[in-house]
Formats: C-alpha cells, sequence, structure tokens
C-alpha cells in the first residue's frame, strides 16, 4: 500500500509539472526547466526551439542539439519538434547526492548561423528513498543502576532524498521505562536519544525490547524502522563522561594520512576496571565514508587514515563513545565535526564543445572557429577561472557567459605562412589556449586543438626569370629544345596547378614556329628558322593557374638566331666581250662578273679562282668562307685570234648583245647602218690592240729594268682585275694562274684582261703546264 501511494505521489508530481507550463527565463542567454526524479523516457520537459524563437521546422534545419557539461544528461532535444525530452531515468540522488538545488548545465548549439544557449535544467526531487537505519538490530546495555533520566543516543536513520522528504521524525513504541526524545543537530537532521523513564529492575525484565520508527516527511512519508534490544546489567553504576560534548575541527582537504584530527577525553568516577575506558567510533555519517579516521582506543586521539576530498564531502559527523570495562560496561558519548577546507588542487577543465575546421584562408574578422567550457571543481577564489591565448594572434577569446568562450578569428590569416595551428586554449605558431583560477598558487589548464587553414587562390604563379635569352642556329631541325621555363606557386589544391601557354610573338604572327608543353614547360621549334628572314623572335609566355578566379603570371623568350653557310655565292655575267684578240693589250676587259652570297660575316666573304689554257677557257669559281665552304662557277671561253679577226667578232659579239629588233633589220638601210656600225668597231679595235701592244712593250722593257723584274719575267703572265663597290685594284704574279678574292659588300664586278707579255726566252715546255692554282686574301 504504501509503494503504491509512492507511486501515485510521484506520477501526481509528474502530471503537475506537466500541466503548470515549465517557467523559463531567457537571460544572458540562459534558459530555465525543471522535471521531477522518476520521469518516464520520454517526457517533455520543455520546448526549447520555441523558447529560443526557432519558426517551426527550424530545429531540425539548423540542427538543434543538445551539448551536455560534466554529468550524464539523461535528456535529448527531439529533431523534429525541438523539444527537451527525457531519454533516460532520471535519478537525483544519482545525479546530485545530497546537493540542492540538483542543476545540469546544457548547451544547446544552433548552427547556420552558430549560436549558443545555456540552458539550466533542475530535477526536483521526489519522495522515493525510505529512511533506513545502519542496521536492523541494535543491542544496548544499561546498568539496572542508571538513574532515572540518563540518555542513551541512538544511530539515527539516513534517507537520501533532500528538503522536507529527507526530515525525519523517530517515534518509539510505548514503554514505561523508556521514552524518546529527539535533539536537533542540525537544521535538517534529528538524532534519537533513548530517555530513561523509571528505575530498571534486571529481576524483574532482564531484556527490553523496543521498535523505533523513523518516518520522513514525504506525502505519503515513508519509514523505516530497527529493534532495539535493551538488556539490563547490574553493578556499574556510573557511565564515563567527555569533558566536550561536541568537538569542533577544521582540516585542509590536503593533509596527508596521519593527521591528528583531535584527541577526546573522558573520565568515569568509578574505580578499578569500571573506570579503565576504550574509546570506539560511532554514527558516522556519511556512513560510506568511514575509513577516513579512526581513534586510538585508548588514548582517544583521532587520526586520518584517508585522503579528504572537499569537493566530494565538506563535512564529517561522527560519535566517539568511552565504554568502561564494568560489568556491565557504561559509555559516554561526545560529537566530533571535521570541516573539510578547500585546497586549489583542482585545475580548471577546458573542454571543446565546438570545432569548425577547416577554416578559410579568407575567413572574415570576427569569424567563430571553436567554442569552449571552462569549469573548476574547486569554490570560492579557488574555482574562479579566467582565460586568455597566448601568443594573441590570429586568434582570441571571448566570453559568452559563464564558463562559455568563444575562439574567434581577430587577424587575417595567411595559409602560405602559416597553415596548421595547434591549439593548447599553444601553435606550429603555437597558441596557447590557457585558464587559471584565483588560488594561491594558481593552477592552469589547457587543451589542445589542430585548426587547418583552408588555401584560397591569393598567389599568382611566379616565374624564376622574367626573361629567358635563348641563342639557336638557324639550321636547328624541328623539335629541338630551345628552353624550358619555370614557375612556381605557393598555394595548394588546384590552386597551384597552373599550365604553360604562348600569348603572342614578335614578329606578329610568328608564334607558330615555337610549341611549349603545357606541364613542363619545355619550348620547342615546330617550323624552321630563316637568319635571313628574321634574326630576333621574342615570345610571350603565360603560366595560369586552375583556381577560382584564375591568376597567371608571365614572362617573355628572347630567341637570338645565329647564321649557318646555307646560302651558295651566286655569279652572274653583267658584261662579256668575245672573242679576244690575240694579241690583246695588258689590261683589255673581257668580261664583268657580279658575285654575292646572302649569308653574313665569314659565311657572305667570297673567294674567286680563274684558270686559263690555250683557248683560254675560264671557269670562275666562287666559294665563301663559310663551315662548310659553299661555292658557285662561272666558265668563260676566250678564243685567241688574229688583229682583224678580232675586230669582226668583237664587231660580231657587238652585234649579238643588241636588241633582237635591232639585230635583225628588216630594210637595206639597217644593214647599212650595221656595216658601218662594224667599221667604226674594227676602226676602234685595231687602235686600241695597237696602243695596247705599245703599252705592254714599254711595261715589258720597263719591268726588264726595274729592281722588281724578275718578278714580272716570269712564266704565266695572267693579270686579274676585280672591281668592287668599295674600288678596283689588279694584280699579277709568275704562276700560270691568278686568284682574285672581292670582300665587303655581298655582290662583286670582275673583270678579266687577257695577257699580252710574249714568253720568256729559254722557258722551258713544263713551265708551260698548267699549276695548281694560288690563294690571294685581301
Amino acid at each position: 500500500a504504501a509503494a503504491a501511494a509512492m507511486g501515485e505521489c510521484a506520477w501526481g508530481a509528474v502530471l503537475r509539472v506537466l500541466v503548470v507550463q515549465s517557467a523559463w527565463v531567457l537571460c544572458a542567454g540562459q534558459v530555465r526547466y525543471s522535471v521531477p526524479e522518476e520521469a518516464k523516457a520520454g517526457t517533455v520537459v520543455g520546448r526549447v526551439a520555441q523558447d529560443l524563437g526557432l519558426e517551426a521546422g527550424e530545429a531540425e534545419a539548423r540542427r538543434l542539439r543538445l551539448v551536455a557539461q560534466g554529468r550524464r544528461a539523461s535528456v535529448e532535444v527531439s529533431g523534429a519538434s525541438g523539444a527537451l525530452v527525457v531519454s533516460s531515468r532520471l535519478d537525483r540522488e544519482e545525479l546530485c547526492g545530497k546537493s540542492a538545488p540538483c542543476a545540469l548545465r546544457l548547451e544547446v548549439l544552433v548552427e547556420r548561423p552558430l549560436r549558443v544557449f545555456h540552458v539550466e535544467l533542475e530535477v526536483t526531487d521526489i519522495n522515493d528513498n525510505a529512511p533506513i537505519f545502519p542496521a536492523t538490530r541494535k543491542n544496548i546495555s544499561i546498568a539496572e543502576s542508571s538513574l532515572v533520566g540518563s540518555r542513551f543516543p541512538l544511530e539515527g536513520a539516513s534517507d537520501a532524498d533532500i528538503g522536507a522528504n529527507s526530515q525525519l521524525s523517530y517515534t518509539l513504541n510505548p514503554s514505561e521505562h523508556f521514552s524518546l526524545d529527539l535533539q536537533k543537530s542540525n537544521e535538517l537532521n534529528t538524532e534519537p536519544e533513548l530517555v530513561l523513564t523509571k528505575p530498571l529492575d534486571r529481576e524483574t525484565m532482564a531484556v527490553h525490547r523496543l521498535l523505533l520508527t523513523a518516518s520522513d516527511g514525504g506525502r505519503p512519508p515513508l519509514t523505516g524502522t530497527m529493534e532495539l534490544v535493551i538488556s539490563v546489567l547490574d553493578a556499574n553504576d556510573n557511565a564515563p563522561q567527555f569533558n566536550q560534548s561536541v568537538y569542533k575541527v577544521q582540516l585542509p582537504e590536503s593533509a596527508a594520512e596521519g593527521t591528528m584530527v583531535a584527541q577526546v577525553n573522558a573520565t568515569d568516577p568509578d574505580e578499578g576496571s569500571n573506570s579503565e575506558l576504550m574509546y570506539t567510533v560511532t554514527n558516522f555519517f556519511p556512513p560510506s565514508e568511514r575509513d577516513v579516521i579512526s581513534v586510538n582506543p585508548k588514548t582517544g586521539e583521532i587520526r586520518l587514515t584517508n585522503t579528504l576530498d572537499f569537493e566530494e564531502i565538506k563535512v564529517f559527523n561522527f560519535r566517539i563513545e568511552a565504554r568502561d570495562q564494568g560489568t556491565p560496561p557504561l559509555s559516554g558519548h561526545c560529537k566530533v565535526v571535521l570541516e573539510v577546507v578547500d585546497v586549489n588542487d583542482n585545475a580548471p577543465e577546458v573542454r571543446v564543445t565546438s570545432l569548425s575546421v577547416p577554416v578559410p584562408e579568407d575567413a572574415s574578422l570576427g569569424t567563430v572557429v571553436a567554442l569552449l567550457s571552462v569549469s573548476d571543481r574547486d569554490s570560492g577564489a579557488n574555482g574562479r577561472v579566467r582565460c586568455w591565448v597566448w601568443p594573441s594572434g590570429p586568434f582570441g577569446l571571448e566570453a559568452t557567459f559563464a564558463g562559455s568562450y568563444s575562439l574567434v578569428l581577430r587577424e587575417a590569416l595567411d595559409r602560405e605562412r602559416v597553415s596548421e595551428y595547434e591549439v593548447e586554449m599553444m601553435p606550429v605558431h603555437r597558441l596557447l589556449l590557457t585558464a587559471s583560477d584565483g588560488g594561491r598558487p594558481s593552477l592552469t589548464g589547457t587543451t589542445e586543438l589542430v585548426i587547418l587553414v583552408l588555401d584560397a587562390n591569393d598567389n599568382a604563379p611566379q616565374f624564376n626569370q622574367s626573361v629567358y635569352k635563348v641563342q639557336l642556329p638557324e639550321s636547328a631541325a624541328e623539335g629541338t629544345l630551345l628552353v624550358r621555363v619555370n614557375a612556381t606557386d605557393p598555394d595548394e589544391g588546384t590552386n597551384k596547378e597552373f599550365s604553360y601557354s604562348i600569348l603572342s610573338s614578335v614578329p606578329v604572327g610568328n608564334q607558330d614556329l615555337f610549341t611549349i608543353d603545357p606541364k613542363t614547360g619545355e619550348i620547342r621549334l615546330s617550323g624552321s628558322l630563316d637568319f635571313e628572314d628574321v634574326r630576333l623572335h621574342e615570345l610571350q609566355i603565360e603560366a595560369r593557374d586552375q583556381g577560382t578566379p584564375p591568376l597567371s603570371g608571365h614572362c617573355s623568350v628572347e630567341l637570338e638566331v645565329l647564321d649557318v653557310n646555307d646560302n651558295a655565292p651566286e655569279v652572274r655575267v653583267t658584261s662579256l666581250s668575245v672573242p679576244v684578240p690575240e694579241d690583246a693589250s695588258l689590261g683589255t676587259v673581257v668580261a664583268l662578273l657580279s658575285v654575292s652570297d646572302r649569308d653574313s660575316g665569314a659565311n657572305g666573304r667570297v673567294r674567286c679562282w680563274e684558270a686559263d689554257g690555250p683557248r683560254q677557257r675560264l671557269v670562275i669559281v666562287v666559294r665563301d668562307h663559310g663551315e662548310p665552304a659553299r661555292s658557285a662557277t662561272a666558265t668563260l671561253s676566250v678564243s685567241l685570234v688574229e688583229g682583224a679577226e678580232a675586230a669582226l667578232a668583237a664587231a660580231a659579239a657587238s652585234s649579238s648583245l643588241l636588241p633582237r629588233s635591232a639585230a635583225g633589220g628588216e630594210s637595206g638601210s639597217a644593214a647599212a647602218a650595221a656595216a658601218a656600225t662594224t667599221n667604226v668597231w674594227l676602226v676602234v679595235a685595231i687602235c686600241a690592240v695597237s696602243s695596247l701592244f705599245l703599252l705592254a712593250v714599254v711595261l715589258y722593257v720597263a719591268s726588264r729594268w726595274a729592281p722588281r723584274a724578275a718578278v714580272l719575267s716570269g712564266p704565266g703572265p695572267t693579270t686579274l682585275v676585280c672591281a668592287s663597290e668599295v674600288g678596283s685594284w689588279s694584280y699579277s704574279q709568275r704562276q700560270s694562274r691568278s686568284l682574285c678574292v672581292a670582300e665587303g659588300a655581298a655582290k662583286s664586278d670582275l673583270m678579266v684582261f687577257s695577257p699580252n707579255f710574249p714568253p720568256p726566252p729559254g722557258a722551258a715546255a713544263k713551265d708551260t703546264q698548267p699549276e695548281p692554282p694560288a690563294l690571294l686574301d685581301t
């Protein structure tokens, strides 16, 4: 019946909470709810989404979720409705013990954007625990000589509930010798004492059996009982008496094992064994911590036998009994109150409740990176916590409410300088997130986070050279490597992946002569070069990355084309006088030649050879100075004829040089004119040959008598005269063959003269044989 009544009371309390709307106060981001313990799973505690101002359906869209602090919450937020509901058994005594009120600190997070709210859930007590005595039976020995009014302390019961549900009252079944007196030990607890109301007579009744009942203040109340077995003893009629009824002691929680708590002292006026006392500990509260102290049975010294922890238990209450050795033994009692003093022995605890990583490199200032919860189990100044970040940048802390902080971005990030931060509440750039309390000395707590910086495309590719200068011969084959350009990009991922391309060229349009590998930057020749056409190519190269938006860097490549001897000299006869009379004088111009070479430098400088014979068949060889050398030839056939024949041949040659329209006249007047012209040419030729012959004789005589006559008297009197754009010159030598080299301009005119020197007397036949051509360089 009592259990049924208790159940009805519990469910009544639940219904009252559900009927009455949960009172909540929204102040500095805090919401408060209450729920009775032992509420069924699924019980709605409060409409969190509605109380936080969220619209219907926003709770699930914005990922409304619950983060418990410290203890197991036993509640959760329903994703669909946004309600705070009971998820598992709520036992206030398990969660908070004797602490009142029993408040659970919860954090509710709303994302998109990120916001945090502090929710405090109070678990209210219901009367679900009956009073419990330390034992179901207690044996008490009382001397029959005990005086009326003698008091015998009894061990009271304990109730795990709080408030009115733990306020105990005691009753004793009716007895003519004993009554029950209740002593107020503190505001909440009373301790029962058995009072002798009538002298005992062992011979009448040796044993008294009484039932002590403890009732709590619940509605309906719950009860517990303990049987008292009182044995009436004879003789020893003086009980030990303590010099203090209450001993109050304070010890710091850091006190070591063996520390003396107190020394109690009791006296007994009896003599002999009736005055020999033994001290023992009784009525220890809380019972589970009984092994914290021990008492010396002879001296009454009380010492610590275990460590103290202010955060667990702040006050110990127990009694010391002094029992004599009489028959029956008598005892006296005193009360000891041991207060534990807080010591700063707990470092602050830093927990990360939310972390948003990686952080974009271009994240705006004020971006929330993490939410932190800081707590300290100590009390007073020892539990007051302050937090800071060292060094100060690029992250900082902002307090949201008591015990909660936001880690925010205070300085712009640069992933290329620092790509990762190790946060200890310290980062590779060490950032230390530190929490210290107000104790003396203060204790600190740290936590470590790894914050990665997400790359943004803020760096363009950079070439290691702004200008690449390259030289290639014009004979370079297709596919020849010009140069390999190289660029770098400090970004990462697709932001550092780039490709090379040719933007433009000078001369315009010549970029088709070159190709570039978009990956390696190798520039190769895709056509043929021509020094005589273009001597300098300039390419504009671009490296473009794959970022959004893409960035690019540029460089230029200057290609100097080197000349190669790839053009043979060209020989062209600009004027020809044939046939040549046998008696033509020295210096007679046989032909004018034009020589050119499109190459430059040594490749464009030419050399000339000429050879003679009885018929004066001249082979003109023109060779340049390139490597390998190139050459061209021209052949002239010069016939040696008599003077009259020469004049006729000259006239014929002249007529052949006329335009065809003049050579093939249509009337007799044209033929007469041609005959007149021929006669004139014959006269001119005879005069010229005579003059040349006379000049040759004079020169020959002069050479015979001149100091260097031996030079001109040799065989092979061939003379070659060259005329060029820089002037004319002549040269003679004893050999049967002569050479002329025209330098300077790309074109030269050559005039070939026939010799008019008679062969020297006594010359051997072999001297007239052709010898290897001689070489002359100007």
